[in-house]
């Protein structure tokens, strides 16, 4: 099956003289069938519409059914219908038969008085049609649908990395949060992720994203499970307890398939010693490993403070913004404003707090114009001060594409925020924005299943494939990875109003409605309402939606 299925249709249309559409709501809206006669019409093969039912066309089908022979399978019957459609299919495979028709005031033909020889053959080819007739309509009420069924059970979850697991690579998890009050998770998210960030830096060394690494926290998974889910040999985890401002921090590394602590240490600080733990620990993993560092000492971002008040702060926008949702989006820009007010010079937190305003916006949880203005204002002052933050580049090109439509100047901060970072999941995301953006499907899903090889659990990763499957056409595989973003981001904004808008083009309407219906946010979840209750014939209830 597969492409060998493929590749027969597309010979068989090419070969044919005549193309016979049976037309239905489920033909409608399969995207195989829309493909069939896109390419039969390209090739200037007439098409025999048998229509047998009352579905209204979609645009498209009435694009390329303009000018198609048309027959209903009225209240005659089958056999009425496929001698109707013997003598059409007749009139174009032998324009010279004694086969006269005429033109019914219902648009359909009918013989007016054929010869013995062509009686014969419509009597033969009637036969054919009946059994053919009603083998379609067998196919498109009752195997379609299980057809769109099966090939979505059959299709992989995500796509998944082929290549062996490398000696010189480590997740780092979220660190437990010990402290007695249980208020100190923020620190310990930000104690993993900086020495994630610092990792990061070793060439030698593979380390998946926050996005991925984080997605395990709080769930009882164990580490070989973990390991084999992100790709890596090692894990490193630990824990932080803060009283007052006294900090103890305890770090482990972990070869995963077999449990064994490569090394471990605690370090009992002042708190304003914060960042010399971090690099310390990720110093004692780097040479755990037996990697040595090419390109001199580990370096922390660029655009940070001094200030660990506003660091604190900015850790906690930083663990808001992750969640997306109306409610987190609103907190981190608040911590990210705080962030600003005790340090006007914090570049990091000025381009945190323009994420905060581009997601509103994206999301239509702030006026568009106004927040992609701001967030572009604010992303350049981010730069002003800290010209090498990769994340503000990486940013600015996004919205240089998406909102300016200014490819060129994309690109470039995309190249910048690459030369900062060679790792930079919003900049590398930028092509495969753009190859969706201009339908090179085939590249967008290589740029992408790429991407998730460093970052497997990606949501914004996961929504873009998800996206340039749905355009390619390709719905089942498109369904599985919104159903795997649905199933690791429950909360991600998008994804089930998209997941919904899939299951609709594949002609399951009630599906789409039973995935709307979960859909917490209203203004995402009316987008696709009254298409999905017009699609499930619910008119009534679409009108009083209106």
């Amino acid at each position: 099956p597969g492409s060998l299925y493929a590749d027969e249709i597309v010979r068989a249309i090419n070969g044919s003289v005549v193309l016979v559409l049976i037309l239905s709501r489920h033909a409608m809206a399969s995207p195989h069938v829309g493909k069939e006669i896109e390419r039969a019409a390209s090739k200037q093969h007439p098409i025999l519409t048998l229509r047998i039912d009352a579905a209204p066309l979609s645009p498209a089908f009435e694009y390329y059914l303009s000018e198609s022979h048309w027959i209903d399978l009225g209240p005659d019957g089958t056999d009425a219908a496929a001698a109707k459609l013997a003598v059409a299919i007749k009139r174009q495979t032998d324009p010279s038969a004694a086969t006269e028709v005429s033109n019914r005031t219902d648009g359909s033909m009918v013989p007016r008085t054929p010869s013995t020889r062509s009686t014969r053959w419509i009597r033969g080819a009637g036969m054919a049609f009946v059994s053919l007739a009603l083998v379609y309509f067998a196919v498109d009420r009752y195997w379609l649908p299980n057809r769109v069924a099966d090939e979505q059970a059959a299709a992989p979850a995500q796509p998944a990395a082929t290549t062996p697991i490398s000696e010189k690579s480590i997740a780092v998890l979220p660190f437990s949060d010990m402290s007695e009050k249980k208020d100190q998770e923020y620190l310990a998210d930000g104690m993993a992720e900086e020495i994630l960030n610092l990792l990061a830096q070793v060439s030698e060394l593979r380390v998946p994203a926050r996005t991925s690494s984080f997605y395990f926290k709080d769930k009882p998974t164990k580490i070989r499970e973990i390991a084999l889910e992100l790709g890596v040999a090692h894990i490193l985890e630990g824990s932080i307890r803060r009283a007052g401002d006294q900090l103890r921090v305890t770090a482990q590394l972990i070869r995963a398939d077999n449990g064994y602590h490569l090394w471990s240490e605690t370090y009992d600080r002042d708190v304003k010693d914060l960042f010399k733990v971090q690099d310390d620990i990720a110093n004692a993993v780097v040479q755990a490993l037996q990697i040595k560092l090419m390109g001199g000492e580990l370096n922390r971002k660029k655009g940070g403070t001094q200030n660990l008040e506003a660091y604190e702060l900015f850790l906690r926008a930083e663990s808001a913004l992750f969640q997306n949702t109306r409610s987190s989006l609103d907190a981190a820009y608040e911590y990210a404003d705080q962030a600003i007010r005790l340090d006007r010079n914090y570049g990091l937190a000025w381009m945190l707090r323009a994420n905060a305003v581009l997601l509103q916006a994206e999301n239509g949880l702030r006026d568009a114009t106004e927040g992609y203005e701001r967030a572009r204002q604010e992303l350049r002052h981010a730069l002003q001060l800290s010209p090498e933050i990769s994340d503000a580049h990486a940013l600015l090109g996004g919205m240089l594409m998406t909102v300016d439509r200014n490819w060129a100047a994309a690109e470039t901060e995309e190249r910048k925020a690459l030369a900062i970072d060679p790792n930079n999941s919003t900049a590398l995301q930028g092509a495969s924005l753009r190859s969706i953006a201009l339908g090179r499907w085939d590249d967008a899903e290589r740029q992408l299943v790429s991407e998730l090889v460093r970052d497997p659990l990606n949501p914004y990763v996961l929504w873009a494939l998800g996206t340039a499957y749905y355009g390619a056409g390709r719905l089942q595989e498109s369904e599985s990875v919104y159903r795997k973003l649905l199933e690791t981001r429950p909360d991600f904004l998008w994804t089930r109003t998209y997941l919904g808008k899939t299951l609709l083009m594949q002609g399951k309407p009630e599906a789409a409605l039973a995935m709307l219906q979960q859909e917490a946010d209203e203004s995402f979840r009316l987008m696709l309402l009254l298409s999905a209750l017009l699609a499930a014939g619910r008119k009534a209830e679409a009108d009083e939606a209106l």
